[in-house]
């Protein structure tokens, strides 16, 4: 368990720093897609709520230490993103090419209103959605499209981002 989530935080980091470095200072792109929700999601889906709570959190509050955001926001919001998510971890099946995709839509979507959520809480300090302009919808399209490919990307790695049930750890020894 300890090994898979230090294994996701460090593939979170390593996301993390080609949002930051890379995606955003691409000029064509008005919206960078949110790697790192994608990324929560694999985590979550297959290890379960508590190993999605510990990698929304962390990831949450990198996200933080690199974003103008108040501390804790990115961190609160991807928490309860990767609880949700984990709850469904033996209810579906997200190896299919069509399940990521819906996964990220609705993560996309869940982001955006507890943004919403929480900016009432912040007194409208903090900057939100909006679900009539166009960044917010090419960001959703973004994370629909990229998702089968991250989730992909991601399985190549299951060995180290996956635990091992207890009944084939002791098999192998």
């Amino acid at each position: 368990m300890i090994k898979s989530s230090f294994s996701a935080l460090l593939f979170s980091l390593s996301f993390l720093i080609i949002e930051t470095a890379l995606l955003s200072n691409i000029s064509f792109l008005p919206v960078v897609p949110d790697l790192i929700l994608l990324i929560l999601l694999y985590v979550s889906f297959h290890n379960g709520p508590v190993a999605g709570e510990v990698h929304g959190f962390v990831s949450g509050l990198l996200l933080d230490f690199l974003s103008a955001s108040p501390l804790g926001l990115n961190s609160l919001i991807r928490t309860i993103i990767g609880f949700l998510t984990g709850c469904f971890k033996n209810f579906l099946n997200v190896d299919a090419v069509f399940f990521p995709s819906i996964i990220a839509a609705i993560a996309t979507f869940m982001k955006a209103l507890l943004l919403l959520l929480v900016s009432f809480l912040f007194g409208g300090k903090i900057s939100v959605y909006h679900f009539s302009s166009s960044i917010f919808w090419i960001e959703l399209c973004m994370n629909t499209i990229l998702a089968p490919l991250m989730f992909a990307f991601l399985r190549i790695f299951s060995a180290w981002l996956i635990p091992l049930p207890k009944s084939s750890a002791y098999a192998s020894e």
